[in-house]
């Protein structure tokens, strides 16, 4: 799978990044760059998080600066989630937090902070950022996935992991 959906990133890339590329106009490279981003979603949604987590992460080597960079750092954590690289996921999960601090991301982000925390068995570390989640973003749907993980930690069952 990794080659049949990686040769069409390859391919995006060489496009995107073809000699004429630099001069195109903004809309042109911002199109572009969305392209790029939803082909890369489609390796996710497809289950190839290796596949994913490789254009995710050549994704903000090449759009660094772009609005879609916090998204493609929250997906690399999503990835590494979904493939029981906790301690991993956790970093991504901080990077989006530390270096995106106006991400649409900052509530899930903070909730999968939690949430991998559990699957750390580190239940006060989770609790902590399960709080967060509720205080800073107390009408967002990670709140409610928050406030139902607190419950379920303070009658000491694991908490549902479902994303909102």
């Amino acid at each position: 799978m990794i080659a049949r959906h990686g040769a069409g990133i390859l391919l995006l890339l060489v496009i995107v990044l073809s000699p004429g590329q630099p001069f195109a106009a903004p809309a042109q490279r911002q199109d572009a760059t969305r392209h790029l981003y939803d082909r890369i979603m489609e390796e996710f949604k497809h289950r190839d998080y290796e596949a994913a987590m490789a254009g995710f992460r050549l994704f903000i080597e090449l759009h660094g600066q772009s609005a879609l960079a916090a998204n493609a750092q929250y997906w690399i954590g999503e990835c590494q989630f979904r493939t029981r690289r906790y301690q991993d996921a956790l970093q991504s999960f901080y990077d989006v937090v530390s270096n995106y601090p106006l991400s649409p991301k900052l509530a899930a982000s903070t909730l999968k902070l939690g949430q991998t925390y559990i699957k750390l068995r580190d239940q006060e570390k989770a609790r902590l950022m399960f709080d967060r989640v509720i205080d800073q973003y107390p009408d967002s749907p990670e709140a409610e996935v928050a406030r139902k993980a607190v419950e379920a930690l303070s009658s000491s069952e694991e908490p549902s992991l479902s994303s909102p």
